[in-house]
């Protein structure tokens, strides 16, 4: 998975020099070893799994109890860079750059959160039907913010059990952006897609997140699909129409479930 986010960054338009301010923040040993091999900026973030053990190579499943732990992890480590006064975008393996995100970013530094969605409901504004996602958002560093991820991770021990994603989605449904006075986009699919919903234009298709997904393997086969419709869409004439061309059916994905 690894490699294949950062060959995104070789295939996409404008992303190569974006390379030299990636950090990637590794939670097992294998990763980050290639991380230094390829010299790349890297950080290992340690985590206590259930058998009490630092670190574990190898998947943790969608929904297990280290899989839950490690997104948790995550939220108080990204926590911790915005408490430093550091504003970022942050991004899952999972997510390919096929083009320069920063031309679809808003540089309006009075909006603290843009984040990506499983499906966009047309309006940027709006939270109503929107259904985030934590894979792919940038986020300013300010004190909204930081009471943001503060309250956020404060619910990390919900009884219901739900991964950091849908707590963050049910305090946005309760009005806890609105109560910290958050400036939020929601960002369009048709930039910034995923496997939940797919860009309809592939001349505007900015990052493709291999969402709605639940193993590695299955992400793994389905984003090799996405570079070769990407690299045929490349090879293909300039006068082409950008609705002639379609994405192949995520299969593995949607089998993934069952």
């Amino acid at each position: 998975m690894l490699d294949m986010f950062l060959d995104s960054f070789w295939v996409g338009e404008d992303t190569r020099e974006l390379m030299d301010r990636l950090l990637l923040v590794a939670v097992d040993q294998r990763s980050f070893e290639r991380c230094k091999f390829l010299r790349l900026h890297c950080y290992k973030l340690e985590l206590i799994l259930d058998e009490g053990a630092v670190d574990s190579n190898g998947e943790k499943l969608y929904m297990s109890n280290d899989f839950m732990k490690m997104m948790w992890r995550r939220t108080l480590f990204l926590g911790d860079i915005l408490k430093r006064g550091y504003s970022f975008i942050f991004t899952d393996t999972d997510v390919m750059w096929l083009r320069n995100p920063f031309p679809r970013l808003s540089q309006n530094e009075s909006i603290d959160l843009q984040i990506s969605t499983d499906r966009f409901n047309g309006d940027e504004q709006s939270e109503a039907n929107q259904l985030i996602n934590t894979g792919f958002y940038m986020i300013r560093s300010n004190n909204k913010t930081i009471s943001l991820f503060d309250a956020w991770y404060a619910r990390k021990n919900s009884p219901a059990g739900l991964k950091e994603q849908d707590v963050l989605l049910n305090m946005m449904r309760a009005g806890v952006f609105r109560e910290l006075g958050l400036e939020v986009r929601f960002l369009d699919t048709n930039y910034f897609s995923g496997f939940c919903e797919d860009s309809k234009d592939f001349r505007a298709v900015t990052t493709v997140h291999a969402n709605c997904c639940r193993t590695i393997v299955a992400k793994v086969a389905d984003l090799m699909a996405v570079f070769h419709d990407w690299k045929m869409f490349k090879r293909s004439s300039t006068n082409q129409t950008s609705t002639s061309r379609s994405w192949t059916n995520h299969k593995a994905c949607r089998d993934s479930w069952n």
